[in-house]
């Protein structure tokens, strides 16, 4: 190092001696020599860490940009699953220990938190339309569908567009077992609705994301995320029919789920959540899930709406 330094000094000219003694410029020059060794050092050391910055200020500055890109996909995926919550349904199929007491209207009274019932099933659903519709699987409510008794009673929870939560009774309108859909109706007087904003399942592809909003196991408003595994399925509906165009997805479906919605990346609907393949004997979801596509949906809902059974079965 010294000789690097030697090569970029020049001598100063030297002050005047003044005593007979020992020459006293020898200090001056030693300590000039020093310092300009040391300043020489330092130029070499900075030059050295521009050149070699310390690894580990690599990975932070690296992952900045990264960071940043993470924090808007998740954002993105939170606002999404904000704007989509408030228009899915809960829903329990319940039993009663005996048949209420009906009003001097003789309409069934709405199912009390508190009342003596027996919750046989939980499921979801989506808000249709303002009026109150809900569509759900036909298997959520088949035993409401098909009782005789008059025990079987359908308990929605649901949310107004303020975000207020409040349960209602639902009730049948239209059924269709052969694509495992039903639409429920529940009084909404006095509660402005969200209704869910329905996109298109025809131009889906393989790949794209989707995620599924619903209930699974009772824990209500659970987003999971994956996305379009497959398309054009073929599953069994609960009358056991085929149905064809079902979507696949890798998105976790299991109890509780059906009913709910599978929307897209900007928040619209592409299918009804209705079926999962087990593991055997576990009960856990394989992976390999499926949705009924919004476009058959569409196509069925208002003609359960107004005449309660599909387009096919009215001049059966």
């Amino acid at each position: 190092m010294e000789m690097l330094a030697s090569l970029h000094t020049l001598p100063s000219p030297l002050p005047p001696t003044t005593s007979s003694s020992e020459p006293s410029y020898k200090t001056p020059f030693i300590t000039r020599r020093r310092t300009i060794i040391s300043a020489s050092t330092a130029a070499i050391a900075s030059l050295l860490y521009i050149s070699n910055p310390i690894p580990s200020l690599y990975p932070a500055i690296a992952l900045q940009p990264q960071q940043v890109e993470l924090d808007q996909e998740e954002d993105r995926i939170v606002r999404l699953f904000q704007e989509t919550s408030p228009s899915v349904v809960f829903i329990e199929d319940l039993e009663l220990a005996k048949i209420p007491k009906s009003s001097s209207k003789g309409d069934r009274v709405v199912v009390a938190e508190d009342e003596d019932a027996k919750v046989e099933g939980t499921g979801s659903g989506f808000i249709w339309d303002k009026f109150g519709h809900i569509v759900t699987n036909y298997h959520v409510v088949d035993k409401l569908a098909t009782d005789q008794s008059g025990l079987q009673r359908c308990k929605v929870l649901l949310a107004d567009a303020s975000g207020t939560s409040f349960y209602k009774e639902g009730k049948i309108v239209g059924i269709d077992p052969a694509y495992d859909l039903a639409v429920l109706k529940v009084d909404v007087e006095g509660y402005e609705l969200k209704p869910i904003v329905v996109g298109t399942s025809r131009d889906l592809r393989v790949g794209q994301s989707c995620f599924a909003v619903g209930n699974p196991f009772g824990y209500e408003n659970t987003l999971t995320t994956g996305v379009v595994s497959g398309l054009g399925r073929e599953i069994t509906s609960p009358n056991g029919r085929a149905i064809r165009g079902a979507i696949q997805t890798d998105a976790a479906i299991n109890a509780g789920n059906s009913g709910g919605p599978l929307i897209d990346s900007y928040g619209h609907v592409i299918g009804v959540n209705t079926a999962t393949f087990t593991r055997k004997g576990t009960g856990i979801s394989s992976g390999v899930n499926f949705a009924i596509p919004i476009d058959t949906v569409v196509r069925t809902v208002p003609y359960l709406i107004v005449y309660g059974t599909p387009y096919s079965n009215r001049f059966q």
